[in-house]
């Protein structure tokens, strides 16, 4: 079967429900119905098999992105621009659809052959007319290959790597200087047939070594640069990816292969649903069969695939994997139909487990269907069930919960246990550009936003119990420690997110050290501990007149006051270094309508409204008070960056 378009007539019958996606979207693009139907697009991409994803990446390359758009307008785009030293105009099919599994609409802009160069070092080029949100550079070896003399040997290659990643460096800085986007670049695969070349081991190792330092020093470019984003081919080709089609190379100057750039594309999709701001918090699992073998209802503690044995090792092996992203700030839920003591004693007691009860935000087992233990998980962590990724071993429970809750993205496991760490990981859905510390404590914060809930339950009313949990609020300019925190509150935070504007952390560091801006972080506590770092206020004055740029608070957080008391202090630091008035943006998304009512609230009269965005404004004339029941402290100035 090929991956071409069909040649089914205009007026064929339309595909039935249980046609295939490639067909689906097929017929719709035929039927010149794509378009109108964007909003299928990302299930149907979801349902294809992988070997029909590079047809479909072809015909969803051919959409007009503006047409989508006057269909859906608020459909996200992201701006890509290509560019390298081959051929990469290929890479666009399987970017597209890519970016589609994710929800994402893809604005593409793809460089002449070998311009990368000459685009990355004009701030006046079309690349960075094009304002590109990820600006793909892809290196290939030829990058160094075609600058070596005949004969060469280790030494021309040191040298010849040395310029390069010198000037892929000097091109990282000018693409920071002129650009708010983010600058991916590649590892080089190093080619058996340029090894080979060399007849003594001992120039091969060398060359081997000069090569891998160089990728070494490629990977670290982001330390250096924070726009900047590697992706490293190492682990994609050794995964049996061949690099390369020798005739496409040397014909064609396609340096690397489809195979590998579609693994490409699919990084760089996750790279561009995290920029967007839809990277996944929460992983929800399975229990029998999925985290242990067996059915513990039948088989019991001591019959249940753990630990031992073959099986039992897979078993344990995919338990670590899910530990490794707990530890990393990945929250984890358990789902399953079983008793909750049973449960709870094997997670306590049984020697084979390596996720224990502590692990776990929440342990969810009954007989209730999983897809209704899912809303209610979402409502009791106030978490947007697209928050959500749900590991399962049966095919029913996954097409059941994909079908009430197409939100959710769902990993069918499989049935054997080995395969299951590969099937998770895969799609890199919790990846994040950089670790905080809060990160790491996510896990025991949620546990403990739980232990406030139940708390609540205590108090007939709740301003009682808003007293009594004793919460602290600190609001004061950011500083560099707060700086990666902050910027991952805009990428993370949906709900209550007044514009649903994006910082990376370059974007960040850049307004918290501009004279005219001031970027605010909120942090809390009360009796229970520390919430640390959960909202951020992004302020900026124009003579007398100053503006909210966006307002964040963390899910975690809500109604307790403290946004109502960081916007009551901000507004008495504009009054008080003679600010006459100050304007305020909401801006509609799906996820916070919760928020339109924000500002009018707190006093500000609305000047205008069409539809996608509101605006306000707030003569400071009269302005609130702090809540009684907390105790604040601000400090407009602190250590900033």
């Amino acid at each position: 079967m090929t991956d071409t378009v069909s040649s089914r007539p205009v007026g064929a019958t339309a595909p039935t429900d249980t046609a295939c996606p490639h067909e689906t979207l097929t017929h719709l693009y035929r039927t010149g119905r794509l378009a109108a139907e964007y909003h299928r697009v990302r299930r149907l991409v979801q349902d294809a098999e992988a070997e029909r994803l590079h047809g479909i990446g072809q015909l969803l390359a051919r959409l007009d992105t503006d047409e989508v758009l006057r269909h859906h307008p608020r459909q996200p785009v992201v701006k890509v621009a290509v560019t390298g030293h081959g051929t990469v105009a290929s890479l666009i099919p399987p970017l597209t659809v890519e970016l589609a599994r994710h929800g994402l609409l893809s604005r593409p802009y793809v460089a002449d052959f070998d311009s990368y160069v000459f685009e990355l070092s004009d701030p006046g080029s079309e690349l960075f007319r094009s304002a590109p949100d990820l600006a793909l550079c892809v290196l290939d070896p030829h990058v160094v290959l075609d600058e070596l003399p005949v004969p060469w040997g280790p030494d021309d290659v040191e040298r010849v790597l040395a310029e390069k990643l010198d000037h892929i460096e000097r091109l990282a800085t000018r693409f920071e200087s002129a650009c708010g986007g983010t600058l991916v670049v590649n590892t080089m695969p190093l080619l058996r047939e340029t090894t080979a070349q060399l007849v003594a081991g001992g120039q091969r190792a060398r060359l081997s070594a000069l090569w891998y330092e160089a990728a070494g020093r490629l990977l670290r470019l982001p330390e250096r640069h924070p726009s900047v984003a590697v992706i490293d081919l190492g682990p994609l080709i050794a995964e049996g990816v061949a690099v390369r089609d020798p005739r496409l190379s040397t014909y064609a100057k396609a340096h690397l292969s489809q195979e590998l750039l579609a693994a490409y594309a699919r990084e760089a999709g996750h790279l561009a649903r995290h920029i967007t701001g839809r990277t996944k918090k929460c992983l929800l699992v399975d229990l029998d069969g999925t985290l242990w073998g067996g059915i513990l209802g039948d088989d019991g503690p001591d019959g249940i695939e753990i630990g031992e044995g073959h099986r039992g090792e897979a078993f344990h092996a995919f338990q670590k994997a899910v530990k490794q992203l707990s530890a990393q700030g990945v929250l984890l839920a358990a789902v399953s139909k079983n008793d909750i003591e049973p449960v709870r004693r094997v997670l306590r007691e049984h020697p084979g487990m390596v996720l224990g009860e502590d692990d776990f935000v929440r342990v969810v087992a009954n007989w209730q269907p999983k897809h209704e233990n899912i809303r209610a998980l979402a409502e009791e962590l106030n978490l947007a069930t697209d928050s959500f990724v749900f590991a399962d071993d049966s095919a029913y429970e996954c097409g059941l919960v994909r079908r009430e809750l197409p939100e959710v993205e769902v990993v069918r496991l499989g049935q054997d246990p080995a395969l299951h760490a590969p099937a998770l990981l895969r799609d890199g859905w919790f990846d994040v550009r950089e670790l905080t510390g809060e990160d790491r404590q996510r896990t025991v914060k949620y546990r403990e936003e739980l232990a406030r809930q139940d708390f609540l339950h205590t108090f007939s009313s709740l301003r009682d119990y808003l007293r009594e949990l004793r919460t602290e609020v600190h609001l004061g300019a950011v500083t560099e420690e707060q700086i990666a925190r902050v910027s991952q509150i805009t990428l993370r935070t949906n709900q209550f997110n007044l514009t649903a504007q994006r910082l990376q952390v370059q974007d960040v560091r850049r307004l918290a050290a501009d004279p005219g801006h001031l970027v605010l972080a909120i942090r809390c506590a009360d009796r229970f501990g520390s919430n640390g770092l959960v909202g951020a206020v992004i302020y900026r004055r124009e003579g007398d007149i100053a503006h909210l740029d966006n307002f964040l608070l963390s899910c975690r957080v809500f109604s307790r006051g403290i946004e109502d008391a960081c916007l009551t202090a901000v507004l008495r630091h504009a009054r008080a270094t003679g600010v006459r008035a100050v304007h305020a943006t909401y801006r509609r998304t799906a996820k916070n309508a919760k928020v339109r009512a924000f500002y009018p609230r707190a006093g500000f009269t609305e000047t205008a409204d069409d539809g996608a965005e509101a605006r306000f404004r707030h003569d400071l004339a009269e302005i609130g008070d702090v809540p009684d029941h907390l105790r604040f402290t601000e400090d407009f100035e602190g250590n900033r960056p």
